[in-house]
């Protein structure tokens, strides 16, 4: 099994930063993508950002040039550092790993962490 356990949202202004962390645990594969979603109220959770074992990354439209996800192989911990928050960012924000290859069956996720933004 696979623990990730996220730190690092809270309440910001409008135009503001937050930096997020997931750190996992347990029987993790080496070779893993590692990313965040999140969901607003009333809409289906959607995809982040994303990074695999090899730093290669993708993100969302709506976050390009804002959000900047990265990890510490050592640690197995992914971050997002996301500026120029907008009010429309306000979700609860999900870890998410998945071994390389596999489907969504083997996806295992965070606990959330709420994300504010305050115009």
């Amino acid at each position: 099994q696979v623990q990730l356990v996220e730190s690092g949202g809270g309440l910001v202004q409008a135009g503001g930063s937050l930096r997020l962390s997931c750190a996992a645990s347990g029987r993790i594969f080496s070779l893993n993508v590692m990313g965040w979603y999140r969901q607003a109220p009333g809409k289906q959770r959607e995809l982040v950002a994303t990074i695999n074992s090899g730093r290669s990354t993708n993100y969302a439209d709506s976050v390009k040039g804002r959000f900047t996800i990265s990890r510490d192989n050592a640690k197995n911990t992914v971050y997002l550092q996301m500026n120029s928050l907008k009010p429309e960012d306000t979700a609860v924000y999900y870890c998410n790993l998945r071994p390389m290859g596999r489907t969504t069956n083997y996806d295992f996720w965070g606990q959330g962490t709420q994300v504010t933004v305050a115009s």
